[in-house]
């Protein structure tokens, strides 16, 4: 067998994404459910489908955010514009807030809400310099500074049970070789405190087709925490540390509107003398009130060799392994002027080169989390020790099929994308076949 497994290092958050390549399971403790699925023959929710686009080039948007007005109930589009949206039955008088960084926040009845097929456009929310030009901050950095600071004036700072879906997907190529999804409880700690957050795995299912992998099978380690940690308001010192502030350059770039609210765009980019692996890309921030509301990013991989340490323990002695992308995203969402974490995702590409191949594999890693509702946990209820995940879990060796195609219930997830989707009633056609053959042997 042949290994290829992660490396960590302190202050980057890289401590908490980990890469294998790996044949074999890991036994790891099962954890057992805080939420109990009620079981009913009647569905007790309403399923409304449909996609997010631009009103004038009818593009879809991806990662808008749908948000049933007056609840904490939300999901968000998948990267065709398409979402999924559930909502009890006795909602059906309710409304839904549609937002997009960038577009005017749109309030859709949900009576107008079709089964399949609802289309919403968004119009492009165009922002004048002189609208936020009496609260420019003195510098890019000092703003930055400020917004890091008031992380315990402007997030949630009560105990937060939350309700999420996980899925992260494993391609060679374009094509789907492993597909893993949850619904977990993340015990979110106040922003304000040390205290890390805890993850329960309530539900979850897997797949995944060896054959692909040229007999290596590629996983990821520490399966939702890959995304929590992306929540810098939470987890600064994986990103922006006191001391690492200064290795980067920061400016403004044009300003943009999310919820009707002004957003300043700060760039940044590590300083040219500074030789560590560290992050460029975009922090959206509140003009007014100075509250990160999303952030766009990507690790410094140009040095190849180096940002293969941060990923790479093992690796086949024939093969090398080099990371050809490392990106994160991470939004917020706001409820009765506190903000909190709603929706992150990382993709992670390497590059294989076998020794006498003549061409080399590629294969892709991305993670997903949406909070899809929560809850203040005011008697701050945590799970047993035995029962939360740990960040080093691999969730694929933690789940079951795809037989049941109802398998979420009333839970919100993402919308699978169409190579997920076809995935999935590929394995399902799989699943039937292999009963009926069994069935059809048995005596």
């Amino acid at each position: 067998m042949k290994y290829v497994n992660s490396i960590i290092t302190k202050n980057s958050i890289t401590a908490v994404l980990s890469a294998m390549l790996f044949i074999g399971a890991l036994g790891l403790p099962k954890a057992s459910a805080f939420f109990q699925v009620p079981q009913e023959q009647d569905l007790n929710y309403e399923q409304y489908k449909g996609k997010v686009m631009d009103a004038d080039t009818k593009k879809p948007l991806v990662f808008a955010t749908l948000s049933v007005e007056g609840t904490n109930i939300s999901t968000i589009s998948n990267t065709e514009g398409e979402f999924a949206l559930k909502v009890p039955k006795t909602m059906d008088e309710g409304n839904v807030i549609i937002s997009f960084l960038g577009y005017k926040t749109k309030l859709h009845p949900l009576s107008q809400f079709q089964t399949n097929n609802t289309k919403i456009y968004m119009d492009i929310s165009v922002v004048e310099l002189s609208e936020v030009s009496l609260s420019i901050p003195k510098s890019a950095e000092f703003l930055v500074r400020e917004t890091l600071k008031k992380r315990g004036e402007n997030y949630f700072d009560d105990p937060t049970l939350m309700t999420a879906f996980y899925r992260e997907t494993i391609k060679k190529r374009k094509k789907n070789v492993s597909l893993s999804e949850a619904v977990v409880n993340i015990y979110k700690a106040p922003y304000t405190s040390a205290k890390r957050d805890a993850v329960q795995l309530y539900k979850s299912r897997k797949s995944t087709d060896y054959s692909k992998l040229d007999t290596i099978a590629l996983k990821l380690q520490g399966g939702p925490f890959n995304a929590l940690f992306v929540d810098i308001m939470k987890y600064p010192e994986y990103i922006f540390e006191e001391e690492s502030l200064d290795k980067y350059d920061f400016s403004f770039d044009r300003s943009t509107k999310v919820k009707d609210r002004h957003i300043y765009v700060v760039n940044f980019v590590q300083k040219p003398w500074v030789y560590e692996q560290l992050y460029q890309g975009k922090l959206y921030i509140d003009a007014e009130n100075k509250i990160l509301t999303s952030a766009i990013y990507s690790l410094n991989i140009t040095n190849k060799s180096e940002a293969s340490k941060l990923f790479v323990r093992r690796k086949p002695r024939n093969a090398k392994v080099w990371p050809n992308e490392v990106a994160y995203r991470v939004d917020y969402r706001e409820k009765d002027g506190k903000w909190y974490y709603g929706y992150s995702n990382v993709l992670l590409e390497f590059k294989i080169d076998w020794d006498k191949k003549l061409f080399n594999s590629v294969y892709s890693m991305t993670c997903e989390m949406a909070v899809t509702d929560w809850e203040k946990n005011m008697a701050n209820e945590m799970p047993k020790p035995k029962e939360r995940m740990k960040s080093s879990i691999i969730l694929g060796d933690e789940a079951i099929g795809f037989a049941d195609p109802d398998f979420w219930g009333e839970y919100n997830i993402i919308e699978p994308e169409k190579s997920i989707e076809s995935a999935i009633k590929k394995i399902r056609r799989q699943l039937k076949r292999a009963r009926q053959d069994k069935s059809a042997s048995a005596p």
